[in-house]
């Protein structure tokens, strides 16, 4: 009797599982043919027209719907973010349409020149001498916009934008550069690669070591790029700052003004995370050109916002070599100091 009472639950559980697997074919099924039929029109409203002259396929509204055509400003713009984002890691760029930024840039030049603070400063933007370019710093946004000479002669046409960190004590005004370093001692003490002084005792600088030793930079701090965080020093990605340290002439005309609203002509770069807890990563600044920099050499290029002349400039500079003709000593220690210990500087 047990083994009839066993025989006849077994059977009834293999009839139950007869009828759910039917039934979840039945759905599967079902939703297969769904989604053939959305996928090669099988509905009279998703159809696809095939156009006999070129043998393309023309989807009608339902279809297209899903695939948004972007404008020529969005084409613009989404152009210019895909070689501005590659390496932003932390905060996503802000990039404005590349056809307006002729337009910006001498608007913003022209304001700062109708400013009386700058009027009083005596502010020029016409062109010096064979200085091909002057650097505007918004000190507010946290962002630099080099200008190169646009075709009357006078520095209004951005040619890249640099994410940077200054701080309530960085001094607005037009100034010219008296010097620069390859390093240089800052407070704390503290020390920053390729340096340039913009005024008395306030430079262009990186992110600042704890000593003078590549991979030993306050990681927490370089974190801090692209909000106020310096004691009143321009900090910057170490190629930006490079750039500056090859490319612009002791003269070179700085310009530092407020704007929170607007970051600069060509908008404002991102920025890339360093992990603290990552000893082997956090003492270098990732975009450092030096052949001993642990991190994946595609951070090189760092996060500037690039007009095409600045692109062609630099890929000729890379290939040239002359990129490499200035790099600083390289001179490690094998470790980056705790900061939870030593604290930030600079």
């Amino acid at each position: 009797m047990a083994h009839s009472h066993s025989s006849r639950r077994r059977n009834a559980r293999r009839q139950q599982a007869l009828v759910t697997l039917t039934g979840c074919l039945v759905v599967l099924i079902v939703v297969c043919m769904g989604c053939w039929a959305l996928v090669h029109g099988g509905s009279e409203g998703s159809a696809v027209e095939v156009d006999a002259g070129s043998g393309t396929g023309v989807q009608d509204d339902a279809s297209s719907a899903a695939e948004p055509v972007l404008t020529e400003e969005e084409q613009r713009v989404a152009q210019a973010m895909a070689t501005a984002s590659v390496n932003c890691t932390k905060d996503a760029p802000q990039v404005t349409d590349p056809a307006t930024w002729d337009e910006r840039g001498k608007a913003l030049m022209e304001g700062l020149a109708a400013d009386p603070f700058y009027q009083s400063e005596g502010l020029k933007y016409s062109a010096k001498g064979t200085i091909p370019y002057m650097i505007a710093v918004n000190r507010a946004a946290s962002t630099v916009t080099v200008l190169a000479l646009d075709d009357e002669g006078n520095y209004t046409r951005p040619y890249m934008a640099m994410v940077c960190s200054g701080g309530d004590d960085t001094p607005l005004g037009f100034f010219a550069t008296p010097e620069s370093y390859d390093w240089r001692l800052l407070a704390g003490p503290s020390y920053g690669q390729y340096a340039t002084r913009i005024w008395d005792s306030y430079l262009f600088h990186t992110v600042p070591y704890y000593s003078q030793h590549k991979d030993d930079i306050e990681y927490d701090q370089f974190n801090e790029l692209g909000s106020p965080a310096s004691l009143g020093c321009i900090r910057l990605l170490t190629c930006d700052v490079k750039w500056i340290y090859d490319n612009c002439p002791i003269g070179t005309r700085v310009v530092i003004y407020d704007n929170a609203e607007d970051p600069g002509p060509m908008g404002k770069p991102g920025t890339i995370y360093t992990d603290p807890a990552n000893e082997s990563l956090r003492g270098w600044d990732p975009t450092d050109p030096d052949p001993s920099n642990p991190w994946d050499a595609a951070y090189r290029c760092g996060t500037a916002i690039r007009s095409q002349a600045a692109w062609d400039e630099w890929n000729a500079a890379q290939a040239d070599g002359r990129w490499n003709n200035t790099l600083t000593p390289t001179d490690l220690q094998g470790w980056s100091t705790d900061s939870s210990v030593e604290g930030t500087r600079g």
